[in-house]
């Protein structure tokens, strides 16, 4: 067998049936990031920020009716931008897409399209919308864009993110195990914490770089004393900070199983953002399984490959959202690049 390796976007969208699509307004410095599968996906999601934003995530419980999802929604706004995922959840069921109880003629379907939300309203664009938020068309925008290849760094629903005090962004990456299985991760980064050691550009993510995709700086100036945060925001503000994700992998797994892999997976948040999980934070990850590929054998040891995997995988998408992201028309805003 080959060692594990990219896929060969090195983003979300290598696992089979996933895509995605994004919108920005860039007078407004917001957007949206809609991941949508090719057919409804067994889903499930963990929230460990203090001050999550969240719409839908109860009915992922192993235990609800629903067992799959017709999209994902990220976006910034704050709690305006979850009506991003009512433009979605309209559009989709236009076309027929949905949960059905009962065939019932003259009965739309119901989209079931979960989504998590960070702040970016203080990031100095015109929120000045009155009655009309931007966000219900933003996310119609992004799921007409939906495809295999999208833009990172100051995209999508990472447009009017920071990451500490460095420009933050949409990143991704995936990764193919030696057995086939195909694992990607994509991840909106607006943390409270920092990204990179103090006094440094190293990334904490530099130990699970593949080749230089986040600079190839390596892991020599990683250190940091217990109470220095370096680049975190000095001056944290309640549900100001949030790094929301989602994961996915073209296995069949279970509503339960789904639920194991987040969670495995925010240990990837909490290796590439220090300190994360905080007050501050609305850390929300998702999980998606496509099932295009059997779990045989031994489940649970199959899945804690995958977990691991999803987790590295976060790790690097972090970094990577990070890494490329640039500034605003206009700004000075500090860029990892200027470091």
């Amino acid at each position: 067998m080959s060692a594990a390796r990219p896929g060969p976007r090195n983003l979300i969208t290598d696992v089979a049936g996933v895509k995605v699509g994004q919108a920005e307004d860039v007078r407004v410095r917001t957007g949206v990031t809609v991941i949508l599968p090719d057919e409804r996906a067994v889903c499930a999601c963990d929230v460990r920020g203090g001050g999550p934003g969240t719409r839908e995530t109860d009915a992922l419980s192993p235990e609800t009716l629903v067992d799959a999802v017709d999209a994902v929604v990220l976006s910034g706004g704050s709690v305006y931008g979850l009506a991003a995922a009512d433009g979605v959840t309209a559009a989709l069921g236009a076309a027929g897409r949905g949960f059905r109880l009962v065939e019932t003629a003259g009965t739309p379907p119901s989209p079931v399209v979960p989504a998590a939300i960070l702040f970016d309203l203080g990031d100095g664009g015109d929120k000045a919308w009155g009655l009309e938020p931007p966000y219900r068309a933003l996310g119609r925008r992004a799921l007409e864009q939906a495809g295999l290849d999208f833009t990172l760094g100051t995209a999508g629903a990472g447009y009017g993110a920071m990451a500490g005090t460095l420009k933050g962004g949409v990143g991704s990456a995936s990764v193919v195990s030696a057995d086939g299985f195909t694992v990607g991760a994509l991840a909106a980064v607006n943390s409270f914490g920092s990204v990179v050691a103090p006094g440094s550009r190293a990334f904490w993510a530099a130990p699970f770089e593949i080749g230089d995709e986040f600079g190839g700086l390596g892991s020599g100036d990683l250190k940091a004393a217990p109470d220095d945060w370096g680049a975190a925001k000095a001056a944290p503000v309640p549900r100001a900070n949030t790094t929301i994700a989602c994961v996915a992998v073209d296995a069949d797994l279970t509503v339960a199983e789904a639920r194991r892999l987040a969670i495995m997976a925010q240990d990837g948040l909490a290796r590439a953002v220090r300190p994360a999980h905080a007050p501050f934070d609305g850390d929300v990850v998702f999980a998606l399984a496509t099932a295009r590929r059997p779990l045989s054998g031994a489940r649970a040891a199959a899945l804690t490959r995958l977990g691991a995997l999803a987790a590295d995988c976060l790790v690097r998408a972090i970094a990577r959202g990070v890494y490329a992201a640039t500034p605003w028309p206009g700004s000075d805003v500090a860029c990892w690049r200027d470091l």
